[in-house]
């Protein structure tokens, strides 16, 4: 790790800082915080959810789906083109990220096959 990369201290602002173990250590004033919170903004960003395009969506969004999608255990199919509305972000298995009401009942469906309306 060189000095560039290593953050100046939060309380004293000097520069004389270092690593040690997963915290970062400030000598002139004794300050210790975690490193883990300099990356947590890097984090925040990677739990977006974002649609097809790239778009980032959100609680009550509207979406269309942008591909036939066949519904497991089921001969049914949700049609491409068909609008969605009030969609609900959740952390499902397999990355299915959102939960929302079709005409086929409530599901859960991955944000990739996915735009915002």
């Amino acid at each position: 790790m060189s000095q560039h990369s290593i953050p100046p201290c939060p309380q004293c602002g000097l520069t004389n800082t270092y690593p040690d173990g997963t915290s970062y250590i400030c000598p002139d004033c004794a300050f210790e915080w975690p490193m883990q919170a300099e990356a947590a903004p890097a984090d925040a960003e990677d739990s977006r959810v974002r649609d097809a395009n790239g778009n980032d969506l959100a609680d009550g969004d509207a979406v269309i789906l942008v591909k036939d999608l066949k519904v497991k255990g089921s001969s049914s199919v949700l049609k491409k083109g068909s609008k969605i509305k009030g969609i609900r972000l959740v952390d499902g298995a397999d990355g299915h990220n959102v939960d929302c009401k079709t005409e086929l009942g409530s599901m859960l469906l991955k944000s990739e096959f996915l735009k915002k309306a």
